[in-house]
């Protein structure tokens, strides 16, 4: 064999290799992203469900027995909102209780690297208005942020209704005749708003 085609095999060798090396990459989930499938029994038995994000709360009826992982390194929690005990699990787990037998349920789960988004003011939803009255789910502002239930202290229902009967007088409505509070990143805003030209 001569040098030059010995010296061309070897260079289609590691052109080989690195498109593999890239194909095995762009298989790869990125940080904080994955995909996982979690059953109720060992050995991936069982009622099954499909994880592809983080969640605060699974709501499960079950325990987690077993765990496969496509893609990405998983933090399986205890109790909701990622609160301990917690395990890390990067592949497929046929007896979770096997290597941790703190872990009696999995109330949530999330791909590592996750961070949630952060969102200081809510965006505020539309209006359904008839011919005496506009319901409000989410009533928002001038430049379209919610409306804080209560402006001063901790929100109580007087204050929110309060709020509500002004904010829909500033409206050109008589008040309101119901509203809601509803609770976002620990900011409480009002919630459900009707408001309407008589019987508030």
């Amino acid at each position: 064999m001569k040098k030059s085609t010995f010296s061309l095999l070897i260079a289609g060798g590691i052109a080989a290799a690195a498109t593999a090396s890239v194909a095995q990459t762009d298989k790869m989930a990125p940080m904080g992203r994955g995909e996982a499938t979690i059953y109720r029994d060992a050995n991936f038995s069982g009622p099954a469900v499909f994880v592809g994000e983080a969640k605060t709360n699974l709501a499960l009826r079950w325990s987690v027995n077993s765990i496969r992982v496509k893609s990405g390194t998983w933090e399986l929690c205890a109790r909701t909102r990622y609160r301990s005990p917690c395990i890390t699990v990067s592949a497929d787990e046929p007896n979770i209780r096997r290597f941790a037998p703190q872990m009696m349920m999995v109330q949530s789960m999330r791909p590592l690297g996750y961070a949630p988004p952060v969102i200081e003011h809510p965006a505020a939803g539309t209006s359904l208005r008839g011919m005496a009255a506009e319901f409000f789910p989410a009533p928002g502002n001038s430049i379209g942020r919610r409306i804080l239930a209560c402006s001063y202290g901790s929100a109580s229902a007087s204050c929110a209704a309060n709020t509500a009967d002004s904010y829909c007088k500033s409206l050109g409505w008589a008040g309101s005749a119901r509203q809601g509070m509803e609770t976002v990143n620990s900011r409480v805003y009002l919630a459900d708003v009707l408001c309407t030209r008589t019987g508030y």
